[in-house]
């Protein structure tokens, strides 16, 4: 098998990577998050990725498109709607980057975080899959969080207070759900 595994950040790939290591799968890590913002948290993010990447001598490939704009075109005026669309653009590219480059697996670090709809992106990534002709390699990872997390930490990785999107930041300071 041969994976390449789209990773949101660095925090919630480390219990990822090492599950499927344990597993005997080497993920190639794939970046695309496009929507990150803002910008400051969008370079930080890829900085503790790549480093993170670098420590654990795996192989990326980074895909570097800090797209506020796209992201508003896409959502606006469905604000509600706009995970649907993050995990669909994130998967499509994951997905289309593996084709072309050879992986027959694809997945996602987003699986390991109890505040995603995991549903929705097993759902999103399975019709990807059919759609590109490579298999989405299915793991629920939400029992490792907390590790994940608390290794983050103890190695000093960056870590995020929000999912991504400046709505989620928003959320975040305001304490309830828009």
């Amino acid at each position: 098998m041969k994976l390449l595994l789209h990773s949101c950040c660095a925090p919630c790939s480390v219990k990822c990577v090492d599950t499927l290591r344990q597993e005997g799968i080497e993920p190639t890590i794939f970046w695309y998050n496009p929507n990150i913002h803002p910008f400051t948290e969008y370079k930080s993010r890829k900085s503790a990725l790549c480093e993170w990447v670098k420590e654990e001598n795996l192989e990326s490939i980074i895909e570097d498109e800090y797209g506020l704009r796209k992201f508003i075109d896409n959502v606006y005026p469905n604000y509600g709607g706009r995970c649907n669309y993050c995990y669909t653009v994130r998967l499509e590219k994951t997905a289309k980057a593996a084709k072309e480059n050879g992986f027959t697996h694809f997945s996602t670090t987003l699986l390991i975080s109890p505040y995603q709809k995991h549903d929705m992106i097993k759902s999103i990534a399975e019709k990807i899959a059919n759609e590109y002709g490579v298999e989405f390699l299915y793991r629920d990872f939400r029992p490792y969080f907390r590790e994940g997390q608390r290794i983050a930490r103890e190695k000093g990785i960056y870590m995020q207070k929000y999912c991504g999107c400046i709505f989620s930041e928003e959320e975040r300071y305001l304490k309830v759900k828009i």
